[in-house]
């Protein structure tokens, strides 16, 4: 299947890049919830955040947090979120892994999920049922 982002990074598509290095490449969100809104991709096509390699998620943190401050800064920005989808329900729409970076002014917009309330022995339940995978997987993180 074809991937928008890839041919962005092969020049296939338009885009206004504005920060590129060997692995990472930056450019404006053409559906911008904010003016400024931006995406960072790795080069290499990884599907979501589960897939990315350490080393290149690295990078891309890295690389992220640069340009965020460069963003928020340029723009003279209030703050700024740091957003991944991944996965359909999550509102992932392209399959190629990215960071939205969204710069935030006072009274731009809101942001309110709704939150929910553990019910008595469930907050200790969802933290057993997820320590018991952290468990059987860590030494395969740690490795």
């Amino acid at each position: 299947m074809e991937c928008i982002f890839c041919n962005i990074k092969d020049k296939k598509a338009e885009a206004e890049i504005i920060f590129e290095d060997e692995h990472v490449l930056a450019f404006l969100d053409i559906q911008p919830v904010n003016y400024g809104h931006t995406l960072v991709i790795p080069k290499k096509h990884y599907d979501n955040f589960l897939t990315v390699p350490k080393d290149e998620l690295d990078k891309l943190i890295h690389a992220t947090q640069f340009i965020a401050g460069v963003v928020k800064r340029s723009l003279k920005a209030d703050g700024f979120n740091i957003i991944s989808n991944n996965g359909h329900t999550a509102g992932q729409s392209v399959y190629h892994f990215h960071m939205h970076i969204i710069p935030r002014f006072h009274n731009d917009f809101t942001i309110k999920p709704m939150v929910k309330a553990y019910a008595s022995g469930a907050l200790r339940e969802y933290g057993e049922q997820i320590r018991s995978l952290i468990s059987k997987y860590k030494d395969i993180y740690i490795g």
